[in-house]
């Protein structure tokens, strides 16, 4: 191990974020190398993410970016352990860094998002390298895009959940209504847009069940197939999100606040992710 003095200690803790000690370890190992030293806290991190792989990550930060043009939107998912790191600025800043290279690049998967060169190394490295910075499990969870005319974030307070709406139309007076409609989302946590997008399991499993319960109500065996269908109606509109009562008026559904922008004006997708 070579002499390293304080200032390139200080530097290399600077530039990774790592303990002094673990900085003056890095560059003793690495003979004063610092691209040597980063691979040597990367590795050390990676140590660390598999002595706590059976850990729990379910604090976090989720973050919604869209572009400019405001066509193109990503959702990245970045767990940890506890809300003392989640709510840590360099942490948020972090999971911001991985946002907006995803929505820079577009990755076709999570797998290709951690892949993806960040700096000198991959995102993959990244996190494993602030693992044992931090000294907690931390996980790049989940990734999700959305390409359309218009796409309209929201990120829920504390960095919770976030959402993406993609609009049919692009027009600037539509994405405060997008908005809204994003907030619908986290708000009502619908399954799909429409009941076009419910899975066929899901519809027969609600008739089955609409069924059995008018057949203990004592209705006729006949009429059972239709009362299941009337009680479907209601499971579409509380599940799904253009039947969905608007909750900022519940007077009308989301597809008649759209529009009252636009006769047009629908949602033509969503992604909707928590924590957890």
């Amino acid at each position: 191990m070579s002499n390293v003095s304080p200032a390139e200690i200080k530097k290399l803790r600077d530039i990774t974020g790592a303990g002094m000690m673990d900085c003056k370890a890095a560059l003793g190992e690495s003979g004063g190398d610092f691209d040597k030293a980063i691979e040597y806290l990367r590795k050390k991190g990676q140590k660390l993410s598999l002595k706590r792989a059976d850990r729990e990550a379910k604090e976090g930060a989720v973050i919604a970016l869209v572009s400019d043009d405001k066509k193109r939107g990503v959702i990245i998912k970045l767990s940890s352990e506890t809300d003392f790191v989640s709510k840590n600025e360099n942490f948020i800043s972090l999971a911001t860094s991985f946002a907006q290279l995803a929505l820079d690049k577009m990755p076709a998967s999570l797998d290709e998002l951690l892949q993806a060169p960040y700096n000198k190394i991959s995102v993959a490295d990244k996190v494993a390298e602030q693992v044992g910075v931090i000294g907690e499990k931390i996980e790049l969870a989940q990734y999700e895009f959305l390409e359309a005319p218009m796409v309209a974030p929201y990120i829920h307070m504390g960095n919770k959940a976030a959402v993406l709406v993609a609009l049919n139309k692009n027009n600037d007076s539509f994405f405060e209504p997008g908005r809204e409609v994003a907030m619908q989302v986290a708000a009502m946590r619908p399954i799909a847009v429409d009941q076009a997008g419910v899975d066929a399991t899901v519809i027969e499993k609600e008739i089955e069940i609409g069924m059995e319960q008018a057949r203990k109500e004592g209705k006729p065996e006949a009429m059972l197939e239709n009362i299941a269908k009337g009680k479907l109606r209601k499971f579409f509109e509380e599940t799904t999100l253009l039947n969905q009562s608007f909750v900022k008026d519940n007077k009308k559904t989301v597809q008649q606040f759209l529009h009252d922008f636009d006769k047009d004006l629908t949602v033509t997708d969503f992604k909707h992710v928590t924590l957890g």
